[in-house]
């Protein structure tokens, strides 16, 4: 069970969107497992991720209390795959974000291979899913699946908002934020890459995917356009 599967999209939307999660289990498997939480995600870069996450600490992009809201908007957006996985220093589920499926498939055999004798979770489509396990020769154990949203469907934000908010599964990327990033994407007052940065910090576990949020604010703006 993960939090990403509330991702908002259809199966075609999950084209870019890979999560790999290395999950270790209290009391099971989580003795010196640190090490192989770190290495997890040292294997991950060699794929070229678009990601990497702690539930602990974040992902690529992270807030600071050390700068002031106006220091937000002008910080450095270069992603710091290193700060991750040296921030790995308790027992929480890290995660990869990938947003090919070749990538995905060939991390999923790097990590068979290595064994680290960790739950692993791939959170995409279905089909995606499956498509990594079968190329891995690695069986299925189970499924999860959303059944997605039910009431007043009329409430909700639209769906462009949507994709974006639910790409983190804790909520922390508000609807008003994300309303807003696509308006200024639209007004030429950001870019897609400055407004997916701003989104990204919210996400306190890291599995904000960047890549899709890029697609779908520039799809935004073109469809104004």
């Amino acid at each position: 069970m993960t939090n990403t599967l509330h991702r908002y999209g259809n199966a075609e939307s999950f084209h870019d969107d890979y999560i790999v999660f290395a999950v270790p289990s209290r009391g099971k498997n989580d003795e010196n497992c640190i090490p192989k939480l770190k290495r997890f995600l040292e294997m991950a870069i060699e794929f070229k991720p678009v990601g990497l996450g702690d539930a602990r600490h974040g992902g690529l992009y992270r807030s600071s209390s050390k700068l002031t809201p106006r220091a937000h908007w002008k910080r450095d957006f270069s992603p710091d795959f290193r700060a991750v996985i040296d921030s790995v220093d308790q027992v929480n589920p890290v995660s990869a974000i990938f947003d090919n499926l070749e990538a995905a498939t060939n991390f999923l055999k790097a990590l068979k291979a290595a064994d680290f004798g960790l739950s692993v979770n791939i959170s995409t489509s279905i089909d995606g899913a499956k498509q990594c396990c079968c190329a891995a020769n690695q069986p299925r154990h189970s499924l999860g699946y959303s059944l997605g949203f039910e009431g007043d469907l009329q409430k909700l934000p639209n769906s462009q908002v949507l994709t974006l908010t639910t790409m983190c599964g804790h909520g922390l990327v508000s609807a008003s934020m994300a309303k807003k990033m696509i308006d200024w994407v639209k007004e030429g007052r950001r870019t897609p890459e400055q407004a997916v940065t701003y989104l990204a910090r919210f996400c306190s576990c890291g599995v904000f995917n960047a890549a899709r949020a890029k697609r779908i604010l520039e799809d935004a703006r073109h469809h104004m356009e």
